[in-house]
């Protein structure tokens, strides 16, 4: 195959036939083999070049909702197909990779065969319904890792090409996200029950085309994160003009405002506050300042215009956590510390439950600890569901990313250290995050965080190679 699609005779004689077929059947009917061929043909287009599917999987999850229809917690999600495709494009483009095991990407193999390990525990002590839905979650974490290695092994890839596209992708979805809420519209993926009481009424808070305000949240920041790091380098060195940057980050903090989600900004602080520390030395504090205040203040001018009432509570909601959370901490932290002691408890009274755990994502779904619990902390819930071993496995692999971000985030060649920068400075965010979400369920957004890292550390790596070459 070639790297530029080209038509090819058998395709037109399918949709030929596929166009007749429709004709002859009745008006619903017809729609079957229409679609059908439809499918083939863009299936045929995303598997002519080796790196089409992967742009095509990252778009389609940060744009596009679940099906309509039951299968599972919210319906089957059109980018599986895509990840199917993949699949299918590694073995077509097997003889074009480099396959190396690095650190990143043996932590990140160990973490998922912990996790499919612990399905066995799931099935034994939850049953079978509850272990299917295990092994569904840690099959969709799967399509991460691979990402990751595909994208590493790639000899040729244009990922400073496709950073702006996936960026676009991410705006449109954050604008969705500012309209879902504004209008309240139906929910596209179902939602869990997140609300906020305005003396105006009660909204659901936005969450656009995912599940969670939570994933909204945290998604967003990477993001914001992908301008900040734009927004303090040379022009020369970011992968879209400002022109684009600026409306699109000031629509991402506006989704994340209207997430209404407080450990999101939290992460977001947390990874801008790790960018001052990189770029340090190289971009000036007033420029630095400027340049991360810039989207932030746009977006809550353009709050403070159209939803008032829900900007003030929100500020006033991150103000009151901050001056409260040691003197009310339980109602800082919706709850968690009830959920957090009850699973602590359990351990403490079946320790041996803490080496290797009852069974990945059982904890929402089972009684087996006693009722189900939203433990809403990724290091408890791993080391009660994966146990010690989980729980260090999950250690190492942040150490693997922040190690791989700061190596790239350093490093000479301009588009490897941005994302580099990327990568290190919201996965530090990330790692405070985790103290109260399963960010590891996102399995939506994992595929744009481990993409971004592959690239980062295949560019570091091509970097050095070229440079022993000369």
């Amino acid at each position: 195959m070639t790297d530029q699609a080209t038509p090819d005779g058998r395709w037109l004689v399918i949709l030929g036939a596929a166009a007749g077929l429709s004709a002859l059947l009745p008006a619903r009917a017809a729609l079957l083999p229409a679609a059908l061929a439809l499918l083939l043909l863009l299936s045929w287009w995303i598997l002519q070049t080796p790196q089409r599917w992967v742009r095509v999987l990252l778009v389609t999850t940060l744009l596009l909702p679940p099906l309509p229809f039951a299968l599972g917690g919210t319906g089957p999600h059109p980018a599986l197909l895509v990840a199917a495709l993949g699949g299918m494009a590694g073995l077509i483009y097997l003889n074009r990779f480099r396959f190396a095991l690095d650190f990143s990407g043996a932590a990140l193999l160990l973490l998922w065969f912990v996790l499919l390990g612990s399905a066995g525990l799931a099935a034994i002590y939850s049953g079978a319904a509850v272990a299917a839905a295990s092994l569904a979650r840690i099959l969709l974490f799967g399509i991460s890792v691979y990402v990751y290695f595909y994208v590493r092994g790639l000899a040729r890839s244009s990922s400073w090409r496709t950073a702006p596209l996936v960026f676009a992708a991410a705006s449109i979805s954050a604008l969705f996200a500012c309209v879902d809420f504004y209008y309240q519209l139906p929910a596209p993926a179902g939602f869990s029950p997140q609300f906020v009481w305005l003396d105006t009424g009660v909204y659901r808070r936005a969450q656009g085309v995912f599940y969670d305000a939570g994933m909204l949240g945290n998604f967003c920041a990477f993001f914001l994160v992908m301008s900040a790091v734009a927004l303090t380098r040379p022009r020369r060195e970011r992968p879209l003009a400002l022109v684009w940057l600026i409306p699109g980050g000031a629509l991402l903090a506006g989704a994340l405002l209207f997430s209404y989600s407080r450990a999101s900004i939290a992460s977001l602080a947390v990874s801008l506050l790790a960018l001052a520390v990189v770029r340090m030395r190289t971009t000036s504090p007033l420029r630095l300042t400027l340049g991360l205040g810039m989207a932030l203040a746009t977006a809550a001018a353009v709050g403070f215009q159209f939803l008032p009432a829900l900007t003030r509570a929100y500020w006033e909601r991150l103000w009151a956590s901050a001056a409260y959370f040691f003197s009310f901490t339980e109602g800082v932290l919706s709850g968690r510390v009830e959920s957090w002691s009850f699973l602590l408890s359990f351990l403490s009274d079946h320790p041996w439950h803490a080496i290797v755990g009852i069974g990945y994502k059982t904890l929402p779904y089972s009684d087996f600890v006693g009722r189900p619990v939203i433990a809403d902390n990724m290091y408890l819930s791993m080391l009660v569901e994966t146990g010690i071993v989980g729980l260090s496995a999950m250690l190492l692999l942040h150490a693997a990313i922040l190690r791989a971000g700061y190596r790239a985030a350093t490093h000479p060649d301009p588009k490897a250290s941005f994302f580099g920068q990327w990568i290190f400075c919201f996965w530090v965010g990330q790692v405070v995050q985790m103290l109260s979400a399963d960010v590891l369920t996102y399995w939506r957004v994992l595929p744009v965080y481990f993409w971004t890292l592959a690239v980062a550390v295949r560019l570091s790596d091509d970097h050095l190679v070229s440079r022993s070459i000369q």
